[in-house]
């Protein structure tokens, strides 16, 4: 969530890979830019601190001149069940020090403002056979508003996904867990940027809004970071999740 969530996600990484061998790191980036959005500039960045694979959301195409880097940065994917078309990739397979990492991204349907999109659980099965011909482990970032398509993509995708990681509230739910068949699982993973605002806004530009109405423009909040994240150790040979872990690190105090 804008640049003090890009320089924690310097900071934070770099402090997680002193102590934990860390293979491969994805990251939703559908706000880094200034709160809404992602640029070429701040992707790039972004892969520079040590992230391999960035996903999207519903404020994809927020930035303009986002659009043509989809077609020449690969690690740069949008959710798969957009409209058939539309710029970029749904997922993206990447090679490792230990293998190979499928990455999907999806959106749910629920309270999220689109048009024509496409059923969740049919495109990430039509992914998934794609990757499967390259690797086991397939991590899948459903970004979706309601928890209940969460849980359900969750569900329904048990077995045959390393994990399925919820995005886009920025509030970071205290459910994970590894399910029956051994997929990893939690609603949201939260959100990296303003600890102290409200979702990464300043709170007092919220709160008029949500008393008077009174729609101002909204400003990304100052203060204390956060650093929410997710780490997961996984079966290379059955692609199964072993291990989920959930971190939430507050940078200044």
């Amino acid at each position: 969530m804008g640049k003090g969530g890009r320089t924690a996600v310097k900071e934070a990484l770099g402090k997680i890979k002193s102590r934990v061998f860390v293979d491969f790191c994805a990251l939703n980036g559908e706000n880094a830019a200034g709160g809404i959005g992602l640029t070429p500039a701040c992707a790039r960045e972004l892969f520079d601190f040590g992230v391999d694979v960035i996903t999207m959301g519903n404020h994809t195409w927020s930035k303009r001149e986002i659009i043509p880097y989809f077609e020449n940065e690969k690690r740069l994917i949008r959710p798969v069940n957009f409209p058939t078309g539309s710029p970029g990739a749904g997922s993206f397979t990447a090679v490792t020090q230990k293998g190979a990492v499928g990455v999907i991204n999806v959106s749910g349907r629920a309270y999220m403002d689109y048009a024509n999109i496409g059923c969740f659980f049919e495109k990430t099965d039509e992914e998934i056979i794609k990757i499967k011909k390259e690797t086991k482990i397939i991590i899948v970032d459903m970004h979706a508003e309601a928890t209940a398509e969460k849980i359900a993509l969750g569900r329904y995708l048990d077995g045959r996904v390393t994990a399925v990681l919820g995005t886009h509230t920025h509030g970071q739910t205290a459910d994970e867990e590894i399910f029956e068949r051994g997929t990893g699982y939690i609603s949201d993973v939260g959100m990296t940027g303003p600890k102290d605002g409200v979702i990464g806004m300043d709170k007092d530009i919220v709160i008029k809004r949500l008393m008077t109405g009174i729609a101002d423009r909204f400003t990304i909040a100052e203060g204390r970071r956060q650093f929410c994240a997710i780490l997961i150790k996984a079966d290379e040979a059955t692609g199964k999740c072993l291990q989920i872990e959930r971190i939430n690190e507050i940078l200044d105090d």
